[in-house]
Parts: C-alpha cells; sequence; structure tokens
C-alpha cells in the first residue's frame, strides 16, 4: 500500500529513499566509528555470554542428553540462514533499527512496529536476565578468591532473589558508559571480548584433556514422557501429542531455546548508522560473528559433555562445577571470572542495541520523538539509552525474570522470519537497489531461513507464546493509541524540523534517483559549518 501522509493508512510505507536521507541528512545522526573489526567484537560482545557458561549445561542434563550438540549445530545452522538475511538487508538499507527498519521499508509502518515491539521484549528480558545471572556469578568468583559474604548479604545476589541488589546496580552503571558515547564502550568491549575469548579457549584446551569417552554414550538418552503439569510445546499442543524431553524431539527443543545463545549477530544491524562503509563492513561482521561463535560454542559443548555424565550438568554453573570434578578447580576460579566478563558486554550490546531501536523510533514518531536526538556533549543518543537502561532495570527488580528466557527468543525469531520473507520482497518490489551482499540461491536460502524459523518457534512453550501475544497485542494498542496519528509519515508537512532530526549540514550517502529503474547513493560533502560535534 502506498505511503500516506493523512495518518488513516496504517499500511502506508517508509520511502526507501526516506530511510537513506533521514539519516544522511538528519541533524541528529550517529557518528560513524565502528569497523568490521569493532562489529564482529559487537557481536561476539553478545553471543559470547551465558549461554556458553550456563545454557549447554541446563539443556544437556534437562532436555536433549549428550546430543545437545547436535543441538548447538541446528541452532547454528538457523541463525547462519537468518544472518545471510540479514545481511542483505542491512547492505541495502545500512541504517540503524535493524529489522525494525528493514520492515517499515518493505511491509509498511504497522508491521514494523510490531518488529520493533518483538526487538524491545527480546533486548529488555535479556538484560534483564543476564543481569541477574552476573550476579550470582560475581557472588561465586568472590567465594573463589575466599571473600565470603555474610548470609544475609548473600541473600541479595542470587539470580531468584526476591531482592536483588547487584543486578540493578550492574544496569546503571553499563548504562552509564553507553549514555557518554559508544567509542568508549567500543574500547571497553574489545579489550573484554579477546579476554572472554581466551577463556572459553582455555577451557577448552585444558578440558579436552579430561574427557572420557563413556559420558557421550547415550547420545541421545531415550525419550521421556512429559510431567502432566508441564507446559507443552506449541508443536505438542497442535498434535495433541506431550513429547517430553531426550530423544530426537528433544535436540530441537533444546535447540529453540539454545538460539539464546547466538542472538547477538542480529543487533550487529542495529549498528549500521554507526558503521564505516556499513554495505561491506556490517555483513561481514555479521557472518564472520556468527561462524566464529559457532565453532567456539560446539567445541564448548564437546569438552562439557564429555568431562560429567550430562545428568549432572544442571547446577547452576556447569562449567565451573564439572572443571573442579575433574580435579581442574584452579580452572574454576577463571571460569567465573570468564562468566563474569562474557556477560558484562553481552548487556552493554543488548542495550546499545536497545538504545538504537528506540533512537529509530523516535525519529520515526511512533515513540516519542524526543528519543530521536543524539547528544551534543557525547555524541550518543543519550535519551534512548536512558530510556533502554531504565526498562532493563525495572524488569531486573522482578525476582522471577530468568524464567522468561524464551520470550526474547521468540522475540528474536519473529524478527527472523520477517527478514526471510524481507528479503524476496525486497527483491522483487526494488531489484534495482544497491546491494553490498546478496543472499545466494534465492528463493531457497530465505524460504529455508523462514520454515527453519517456524519449526524453532513452534518448539517453544505455550505459555511463552501466551505472554508473546499479550505483548504484542499491548504493543498494537500502543500503536492504535499514540505511533499511528504521531507518525512522521502521517505528519510530514507538519513534523517540527527545529525540535525534529532535520539538517542537511551532515552530508554524506544520498540516494539520487537519475532514472526512475534505477537507484544508487551518492556521497556528498558536507557543510562546513553544521554538524561539527558529529564529526569531531
Amino acid at each position: 500500500m502506498a505511503p500516506s501522509a493523512n495518518g488513516q493508512t496504517v499500511g502506508r510505507r517508509l520511502p526507501v529513499e526516506s530511510a537513506f536521507t533521514r539519516v544522511e541528512e538528519a541533524r541528529h545522526r550517529l557518528p560513524r566509528l565502528f569497523g568490521r573489526r569493532d562489529l564482529v567484537v559487537l557481536g561476539l560482545g553478545v553471543m559470547i555470554g551465558s549461554g556458553i557458561f550456563s545454557l549447554s549445561g541446563k539443556q544437556a542434563a534437562n532436555v536433549a542428553g549428550p546430543a545437545v550438540i547436535l543441538s548447538f549445530v541446528v541452532a547454528a545452522l538457523v541463525c547462519l540462514l537468518a544472518a545471510a538475511c540479514y545481511a542483505e538487508l542491512s547492505s541495502t538499507i545500512p541504517v540503524s533499527g535493524s529489522a525494525y527498519t528493514f520492515s517499515y521499508v518493505t511491509f509498511g509502518e504497522m508491521w514494523a512496529w510490531l518488529v520493533g515491539w518483538a526487538l524491545v521484549l527480546e533486548l529488555v528480558t535479556a538484560a534483564a536476565i543476564v543481569a541477574r545471572v552476573w550476579s550470582a556469578y560475581f557472588l561465586a568468583t568472590l567465594n573463589g578468591f575466599g571473600v565470603v559474604l555474610p548470609e544475609g548479604l548473600a541473600q541479595f545476589f542470587g539470580p531468584e532473589a526476591k531482592v536483588n541488589l547487584v543486578a540493578p546496580l550492574l544496569i546503571v552503571l553499563l548504562t552509564a558508559m553507553i549514555v557518554t558515547g559508544t567509542k568508549l564502550s567500543s574500547r571497553v568491549l574489545t579489550i573484554v571480548v579477546a579476554a572472554k575469548v581466551a577463556v572459553v579457549l582455555l577451557i577448552v584446551v585444558v578440558g579436552a584433556t579430561h574427557i572420557k569417552m563413556e559420558n557421550f554414550k547415550p547420545f541421545v538418552p531415550m525419550e521421556r514422557p512429559a510431567p502432566a503439569t508441564a507446559d507443552p510445546t506449541l508443536l505438542g499442543w497442535m498434535l495433541d501429542s506431550s513429547f517430553g524431553s531426550f530423544g530426537i524431539m528433544g535436540i530441537f527443543t533444546a535447540a529453540s531455546a539454545i538460539v539464546f545463545a547466538f542472538i547477538g549477530f542480529d543487533l550487529i544491524a542495529t549498528a549500521s548508522e554507526d558503521a564505516r562503509n556499513p554495505r561491506k563492513t556490517v555483513p561481514q561482521g555479521m557472518l564472520l560473528g556468527v561462524v566464529v561463535v559457532t565453532i567456539l560454542y560446539v567445541a564448548m559443548a564437546v569438552v562439557l559433555v564429555g568431562l560429567r555424565p550430562y545428568g549432572q550438568l544442571g547446577g547452576g554453573a556447569p562449567v565451573s562445577e564439572a572443571m573442579e570434578a575433574v580435579g581442574v578447580g584452579w580452572a574454576a576460579d577463571v571460569v567465573n571470572l570468564g562468566a563474569l566478563l562474557a556477560m558484562s558486554t553481552v548487556i552493554m550490546v543488548v542495550l546499545i542495541a536497545q538504545s538504537r531501536v528506540l533512537f529509530n523510533m523516535g525519529r520515526d514518531g511512533l515513540l516519542p520523538k524526543s528519543l530521536g536526538r543524539v547528544s551534543r556533549v557525547y555524541s550518543s543518543p543519550a535519551r534512548a539509552a536512558t530510556a533502554a537502561g531504565l526498562a532493563a532495570l525495572a524488569l531486573t527488580l522482578y525476582p522471577k525474570v530468568v524464567e522468561l528466557e524464551e520470550l526474547l527468543v521468540i522475540g528474536a525469531l519473529f524478527c527472523f522470519a520477517f527478514c526471510a520473507v524481507g528479503v524476496l520482497r525486497l527483491r522483487r518490489t526494488e531489484p534495482n537497489l544497491e546491494r553490498g551482499f546478496r543472499v545466494p540461491l534465492v528463493p531457497l536460502i530465505p524460504l529455508l531461513s523462514l520454515a527453519a524459523t517456524l519449526w524453532l518457534m513452534l518448539n517453544l512453550k505455550t505459555g511463552t507464546w501466551s505472554k508473546f501475544g499479550i505483548w504484542m497485542l499491548i504493543g498494537l494498542a500502543i500503536y492504535g493509541l499514540y505511533g499511528r496519528w504521531h507518525s512522521r509519515l502521517a505528519n510530514e508537512e507538519s513534523w517540527d524540523f527545529e525540535v525534529g532530526d532535520t539538517d542537511p549540514g551532515t552530508g554524506g550517502l544520498q540516494v539520487i534517483r537519475h532514472d526512475p529503474n534505477e537507484l544508487k547513493a551518492e556521497r556528498t560533502p558536507p557543510k562546513s559549518n553544521r554538524g561539527k560535534h558529529m564529526r569531531n
């Protein structure tokens, strides 16, 4: 449906030219700081996190057994297919907002809002969950170094503590770092990511010398019926069959949860506006990040399963517990320290991504447009970053937030599905757009990505689907009451440019149509007296 400026058409689409010019002609735009290495670090910063240190053991013990190794492979293949679709879209529309902006251009405003709302769910939940788990690892690290806290104080550190004091303080600290500038955060991320990759490699090398082959048998344990009170998966509910744990279905059920460990490559797309030469560096960063983290994850899963019988891997810190069990106790302290570093960067990158999504939605008027401003002091979307931090802080106060991990998985998979279809639609509607990366074997690869994503979604619990449905209904209500009427597309002629974001002084890539059938971007120099705080 064609764009409309009267506020009555919820199917209005953002013209692709506007997606470019709103960024490159904007007063409130992000400075381009990230190169390819920075983007790979950004992805690894969030993908190497609690998944590699705790999720693998939990899924092995309760769902898949030693076949959790295959679950990681399945999740990696699904994410690699999705990463290819994200790579093409981000190289075609290299602006911040990730799947939200892609959907705005490809499907229309209402669908873009739903995708953006799903991203908000995914990112806020991820930050809150990881902050809670971080507090528990912090306590374990202190104990490992001989610092024992009084019991009255230690009760405020656990992930399920009714009152957790550490997680909110961590969110405040990391939010302050992000508000004060992405460049600072990028430097910190590079150092910390290098350290935690070294820790993972150390664990793999040391653990490999203590592997016992009998721990891999049986590789696929016999299927066990689910308890009568267990929440069934959506597929089980549809087929009126209660799938239990282990067996072949256990591999796919575990893979659905393990996608949580790979979430991060999609967040690189939210940094497209921060990146130098984003048409090339963003796709490269995504695909390289997924390949590197897949190798690390599979190696870690093989070592972890080989160290102990799978039934003993369900503890709070399965990797360090497994190292202690085989007599390498000194490595447990290294693991705990590595887990702290890993989860710190996860929270930081998630909050960066969340701030970019809110920034873009504010700039489009679907959220208060004050969120769509860049601070002249820090050259960062300070208000959007603050809002993201406050939302995560509020959720960390919920004692059972760790039980909501499937919510962030379903939010991510929802966006994966839209990106797979978006590649096909944009190839048809805008075949002449410049693409820095093209998905091979179209339409096969996008269709495989869509099918794999939907299959994993079917293996999520019905309770997760119910919560997700409620969240999306709340989102539709907000859009109907606010976003639809305040959208910039609905009010283009009356948009407050003085308070808003238009300033032609920053220069950059601008969309030029010399011919109706040809669309390309050309570099135009900035005016010398405008946007100095951005360029500096």
